[in-house]
């Protein structure tokens, strides 16, 4: 069977979470090894990692993605989009299926989720991995609330249509399979008409990134205390200050975590999206952290 094969066989389970919220969670079971958590990014959706969770159930270690509230198959409440919420979430899923001691995997916005999971509880994360995410932190990166609302806000799609999208798509992800291209099509609802939409509406965005404003990461970085690898996005060789900066992050973020083994693995001129563009090269980094937690 393959990978693609292996990860449309997933079981998609329910979780309920705070204020009786249901959460999708995409499962790939498998037994011997330690459980992984995948945690999505921003507007994103379990299906992202499809291509790295069939390959971890395959090398033995089971699964567990879950759509964060307002995402994906998950319900979408009317309140609930803050970090401390999201977090209450992920404690749910860990909680009704009985996962302990897993791997805790945050991409992006989901790694900002992930460290103040493992700050809360310790007992649940055996490792830590933050993909390209995990220090994200509005407040630093913008002079004020109201440049980062303007920047971070949801792109315009009017007038698009689901064969426009998902031929942009294509060709702007010219690396990503047929499978991630579809699970980056799940971010979106269509229209009796075939008009786009964003499955994460606008007020409920901004919602978690006036979270993501107000609560840095690294007010629960020192907190962290199991084995964490790092997993950024460095630019090529033509954005050398770019590049020295990220590095430096690195640095800092290391220091924060001083009751952490912390180890840096840069992916340079890759895509964000890592585990869309790169599933087999991150599932052995992940792999690799789990000798760790083990």
């Amino acid at each position: 069977m393959s990978h693609v094969e292996q990860a449309m066989a997933a079981t998609d389970l329910t979780v309920t979470g705070p204020g009786g919220v249901r959460l999708r969670v995409r499962h790939w079971p498998a037994s011997g090894g330690v459980p992984f958590v995948l945690v999505h990014g921003l507007a994103s959706n379990a299906l992202m990692w499809d291509e790295v969770g069939s390959r971890l159930a395959a090398a033995g270690h089971p699964a567990y993605a879950p759509d964060a509230r307002g995402h994906g198959a998950s319900d979408d409440p009317p309140t609930g989009y803050d970090s401390a919420t999201f977090a209450a979430d992920l404690a749910a899923v860990h909680e009704q299926l009985g996962i302990t001691r897993a791997v805790l995997a945050g991409h992006s916005w989901g790694g900002n989720v992930a460290v103040r999971f493992t700050a809360e509880h310790p007992a649940r994360v055996a490792a830590l991995a933050l993909v390209d995410g995990g220090w994200i932190d509005p407040s630093a990166a913008f002079d004020s609330w109201e440049q980062c609302a303007q920047v971070m806000a949801a792109p315009r799609l009017a007038s698009i249509t689901v064969d426009t999208l998902r031929s942009y798509l294509r060709l702007s992800h010219p690396d990503w399979s047929a499978g991630a291209i579809e699970a980056a099509m799940e971010n979106f609802t269509v229209s009796a008409g075939g008009a786009v939409t964003s499955r994460l509406t606008d007020e409920r965005r901004m919602s978690i990134v006036r979270s993501m404003w107000e609560e840095s990461p690294a007010l629960w970085h020192p907190a962290v205390a199991v084995p964490v690898l790092l997993l950024p996005v460095l630019p090529d060789t033509g954005m050398p200050r770019r590049a020295a900066d990220i590095r430096d992050w690195m640095i800092k973020i290391t220091n924060a975590m001083p009751d952490a083994t912390v180890a840096v693995r840069e992916y340079v001129d890759a895509d964000h999206d890592l585990p869309a563009q790169q599933p087999a090269r991150l599932t052995s980094d992940l792999i690799d952290l789990a000798r760790l937690a083990s």
